[in-house]
């Protein structure tokens, strides 16, 4: 098991590392996080909700992502209150303060039957778990999920990483371990310095102190690495201000109150002459060569900051003159005619109108209700836009409430027109486009192509569209990342 001293210490990017290594030595890891509190989610072949994060160790581990690896993800909601999911399914909703009163037991069986499925898929593998924050929130121990509860359970052992770039690391360590109970201190089988800075013998004196202190060997630390990896929540977008050389296109997102799957941004992160800047409400939206409005988990509350802080007003502007906006998912939903909410499940509506009707940026042709069960699956659709040959397949995944019909004219953005739409607007200059598909931009030969749209409008030179999936790029990066973690840590003292 990972733990870390803190949220944020690494602990999602290290347990994916210990899996691609594990996997190098021909064994079977299965990562496991019992549970989760993220809106950066995936669905697996099977139409189960999980973690991104865990996705993404299923991939380093070589395996097929499984909401097994995922039991419990808590998606908050705001106002205390997250959408509970067991299992790959939505099972109501929860306030903070009634959360262990009513969802412990629950959890805990969800967590006992998600390990059961992945042995019993994988018999013979090992188990390579995550933990949460810390393992050592004394308000919370009795009442802890996924820490060192699932850990006894298991008698797994267990790794503690500390962030040295955060400062304080010797107290970040020594204060874990003295808050651990007896039973629960056998377990620590060693300690990982992660994010170091400069040459490590500079940290030999430190690593002497900390062993002789603790009694537990520093079985490595791990360099800073520049690298762009996925982010592991929210926070990490604030450490991605970076601003590129070669950047060629300034394409602004808008960073919702309750942004959700920003993991969709990924792949355009990634691409050396793009630069995002991400535009929180209150914030200039300026002169970009175009907008993306990404998921949100409160479609109505994040459309009501849109409005109170005027973003919608500069939105709609920039649409009209003919720039380009791209809503995914909830983003979409937002550029439509209207939203209705009868039932509250996307926060409350701007406006005190009946059945929580509430009208939408009218930058696209369509009305959403939300409302039934959650669109929860996998997706494959040929692309009919941008309109040029050859034609492309695109991949993805659907995951939202709501049905979304067409009120005008507009043109399907793929070959099953559910998926998204298409509006021009100041003739053929520019268009407002969204889809249910997350994932879109993973497909390299389509996000070129809208990428070379944009290029065409500035006199840029068409980048190559013969480009693979994501996943590709994904995969080189866990390799460096494994190479790194191989390289400058050693796990005898953990195996």
């Amino acid at each position: 098991m990972v733990l870390g001293t803190s949220s944020g210490a690494g602990k999602s990017l290290m347990t994916a590392a210990l899996c691609r290594v594990l996997r190098r030595r021909g064994e079977r890891p299965l990562p496991f996080k019992g549970q989760n509190m993220s809106n950066n989610a995936w669905v697996d072949q099977g139409g189960g909700e999980m973690a991104y994060s865990q996705a993404l160790q299923a991939w380093a581990a070589e395996l097929e992502p499984d909401h097994a690896m995922n039991p419990v993800l808590l998606k908050p909601q705001g106002d205390s209150t997250s959408e509970v999911i067991h299992l790959g399914a939505s099972v109501g909703q929860c306030r903070a303060e009634h959360y262990y009163r009513d969802w412990f037991r629950p959890g805990w069986v969800a967590i006992r039957k998600g390990l059961r499925t992945l042995q019993e898929a994988h018999p013979g593998g090992r188990l390579v778990l995550e933990g949460a924050g810390s393992p050592v929130e004394v308000n919370l121990q009795a009442r802890d999920l996924t820490n060192l509860r699932l850990a006894q359970y298991l008698r797994a052992h267990c790794l503690l990483v500390a962030d040295i770039e955060r400062g304080g690391v010797f107290a970040q360590i020594v204060g874990t371990l003295q808050l651990l109970r007896p039973v629960e201190r056998p377990l620590i089988r060693g300690l990982l310095i992660n994010r170091f800075r400069g040459r490590r013998e500079l940290f030999d004196e430190g690593r002497r102190w900390l062993e002789a202190n603790t009694g537990l060997p520093v079985v490595g630390v791990m360099p800073w690495l520049d690298e762009l990896f996925p982010p592991e929540d929210s926070l990490d977008l604030l450490e991605r201000r970076g601003r590129k050389r070669a950047a060629e296109l300034d394409i602004a997102v808008l960073k919702l109150p309750s942004l959700s799957n920003f993991s969709d941004l990924d792949p355009l992160e990634a691409e050396p002459t793009v630069q995002l800047r991400w535009v929180s409400p209150g914030d200039s939206l300026g002169t970009p060569d175009a907008v993306v409005i990404p998921g949100s988990k409160q479609t109505l509350r994040d459309l009501a900051s849109l409005r109170r802080t005027g973003l919608d007003a500069a939105l709609v502007d920039f649409a009209m003159q003919g720039g380009e906006v791209f809503g995914i998912c909830g983003g979409m939903q937002m550029m439509g005619e209207s939203l209705q909410d009868p039932d509250g499940l996307e926060g409350e509506p701007h406006s005190n109108t009946p059945s929580g009707h509430e009208p939408g940026l009218a930058l696209l042709p369509i009305r959403t209700v939300f409302g039934g069960a959650k669109a929860l699956r996998q997706r494959q659709s040929p692309a009919l836009w941008p309109p040029q040959m050859p034609p492309l397949r695109l991949e993805g995944f659907e995951l939202h409430r709501g049905l979304t019909d067409v009120c005008g004219d507009c043109t399907p953005l793929c070959g099953d027109e559910e998926l998204g739409w298409i509006k021009h607007h100041n003739g053929q200059a520019g268009a407002a486009a969204g889809t249910y598909l997350h994932g879109i931009f993973d497909n390299g030969a389509w996000r070129r192509r809208w990428l070379n749209r944009l290029r065409r409008r500035r006199d840029l030179p068409e980048l190559n569209e013969d480009q693979p999936h994501h996943s590709r790029q994904r995969e080189a990066l866990l390799d460096r990342l494994a190479d790194a973690f191989e390289q400058h840590v050693n796990l005898d003292p953990l195996l």
